[in-house]
């Protein structure tokens, strides 16, 4: 019961979070913002609903209990949702799941930008770990952390560059 409640919880929050960036999205684009990396970014994509589907499949297919653990790994997915809603805060309407660069805004560094410079990726990092751990899915958790750190690293090198202009 745990698991849907969680997962569930997570599916509804990432559908939110989507049409908050979508309207973020139209507001930066209008602002004259310039998006950067767009074939990067339905990898992105792909790799979270696979995320949700591996999650779903490994815990279903072996069926994986509660780890023993699980409310450390729930405590720590809790940090991370405090940390990705202040980024996401801080952010305002400058947040999305795009990288879009709007000239003449200044560089965020305000809220837990001010002591980590991706702290949203921090967040996604623990929750793509602690989720499927939580619920002893060892699989899905080592497969999308490797693979989330490999797009990770190539975005963030994109974004790091597009920002460069707001310096």
């Amino acid at each position: 019961m745990l698991f849907y409640i969680i997962i569930g919880f997570v599916i509804v929050q990432r559908l939110v979070e989507l049409v908050i960036a979508k309207r973020n999205e139209k507001k930066s684009l209008a602002a004259g913002g310039v998006e950067y990396d767009k074939k990067g970014y339905s990898g992105i994509v792909i790799m979270h609903v696979m995320f949700f589907i591996s999650l779903f499949a490994e815990y279903f297919y072996f069926e994986h209990s509660l780890n023993k653990f699980w409310i450390i790994f729930l405590i720590l997915f809790i940090a991370a949702q405090g940390l990705r809603y202040w980024a996401i805060i801080s952010l305002g309407s400058l947040w999305n799941t795009r990288i879009i660069i709007v000239p003449g805004s200044k560089l965020v560094k305000s809220g837990p930008y001010k002591y980590f410079k991706h702290p949203n990726y921090m967040a996604v990092i623990t929750e793509l770990a602690v989720l499927p751990l939580m619920f002893s899915c060892f699989v899905t958790a080592i497969v999308f952390s490797v693979l989330n750190l490999f797009l990770l690293k190539r975005r963030i090198a994109i974004e790091e560059n597009a920002l460069k202009e707001l310096s």
